[in-house]
């Protein structure tokens, strides 16, 4: 499936009618952090609904996945963008990102209980109903997300947008009753063939009801309108591409309403 997404773009970008979107930054506690929250669900909107946690890229919790939780709200969910690295730290420069990342990979058990701390949090928000949510990442946090999957987390689905197709390995179930979606640039030199076929190979392993979707053309950071400065700067492989970002987001809301429809 690659650029023929194009087409769904037309069903991207919905917003609810006469939305009342609502934000709100929250502190939280876990893993040995207290972190730097972002809430956003649309207030118009009566009773629960599904709730859906972003997580950063390794870049940090900054506007970008804060960004990600208003238009979520805007879908009629409500979003949670979380903190992995504790203390909203965020980084402006690739080694501290690199430094950031690697300690939050190197202590796995301390990042599940962060994100645990945070779906947590969601599912007790009074708009939120408890049963039914979902985990989209960018980056590192596409990697997360993967992870809280492949270790039996509690989600109906989890959606992966540049993410490491393998990050941190644990021991986990046997099988994965999450719905896995992972959106991927073709030409991104940080996935290669090889992640890709052994990603296949567990997922089919295990049962897994998932999607590889791969965008011809496309490279690390696609979704972020921000990769292609940064990419530029940092002499780094990072480059916005608008097809890919707007056909990977349509998609989304398909396996989001898929997800929750019972």
């Amino acid at each position: 499936m690659k650029r023929f997404l194009l087409m769904m773009i037309l069903v991207s970008g919905a917003s609810a009618v006469m939305a009342e979107i609502q934000t709100k930054e929250i502190t939280y506690s876990g893993g040995g952090a207290d972190m730097q929250g972002f809430l956003a669900w649309d207030d118009a909107i009566e009773g629960e609904r599904p709730g859906i946690l972003v997580v950063h890229e390794w870049w940090g919790h900054n506007d970008y996945p804060r960004a990600r939780a208003r238009m979520l709200a805007e879908l009629g969910y409500t979003a949670l963008s979380l903190d992995m690295y504790g203390d909203g730290k965020t980084a402006d420069h690739p080694k501290d990102a690199s430094t950031f990342m690697s300690a939050v990979i190197q202590n796995m058990e301390a990042g599940r209980e962060r994100f645990n701390a945070a779906h947590e949090l969601l599912k007790n928000h009074e708009t939120v109903d408890g049963s039914k949510t979902g985990a989209i990442g960018y980056c590192f946090g596409g990697g997360v997300v993967l992870h809280m999957a492949r270790m039996g987390a509690d989600l109906d689905v989890v959606a992966s947008f540049h993410g490491s197709l393998g990050l941190a390995k644990a021991p986990g179930p046997d099988t994965i009753d999450t719905r896995v979606v992972a959106y991927n640039g073709e030409a991104d030199p940080f996935v290669t063939a090889e992640a890709i076929e052994a990603f296949k190979a567990e997922m089919d392993s295990v049962g897994a009801n998932y999607e590889l979707i791969q965008f011809e053309g496309a490279i690390h950071g696609f979704t972020n309108p921000a990769a292609t400065g940064n990419g530029e700067k940092f002499d780094l492989p990072l480059k916005y591409d608008v097809v890919a970002d707007k056909a990977s987001w349509a998609h989304l809301q398909t396996v989001l309403e898929a997800a929750f429809k019972d």
